[in-house]
């Protein structure tokens, strides 16, 4: 059976498990019916993926946080940019939020328009139809 042999360095291993929530969000949007568009690059754009129902595009920020609360506060790391959502997925716990994206600062993952979810196909769509 196929075995991995050698240790993965932290920042790599970090780094696919960040790919990994993309993924798994990007497969839920397609059994939900959006097509998927995955910038090859999206540096400076803070563009993870882009959806599109036909006439209409909307770009997700997907970020993991280490989030031990649903109060936990969040930083706005796409300031100046044209996302129109963002997906956050709590690394060491089995659920994320869905929200607009917003301009202040910090806001708090529980916020006002803010939608969560637990980490499955069924409750984030859920979650995710509830947006405006």
């Amino acid at each position: 059976m196929p075995r991995r042999q050698i240790a993965v360095k932290v920042a790599t291993h970090q780094a696919l498990k960040n790919a990994s929530y993309e993924n798994k969000l990007i497969s839920w949007l397609m059994q939900d019916g959006w097509q998927l568009f995955s910038p090859i690059l999206d540096h400076g754009h803070k563009t993870d993926i882009l959806i599109s129902d036909g006439p209409n595009f909307y770009r997700i920020q997907v970020k993991t946080v280490a989030a031990s609360s649903e109060k936990h506060v969040v930083d706005n790391q796409w300031n100046n940019s044209n996302i129109d959502l963002v997906v956050f997925f709590a690394r060491n716990s089995n659920w994320g939020y869905v929200a607009p994206a917003f301009t202040e600062k910090r806001r708090a993952l529980n916020s006002q328009g803010h939608f969560r979810f637990q980490r499955n196909k069924n409750d984030f769509l859920k979650a995710f139809h509830k947006l405006d």
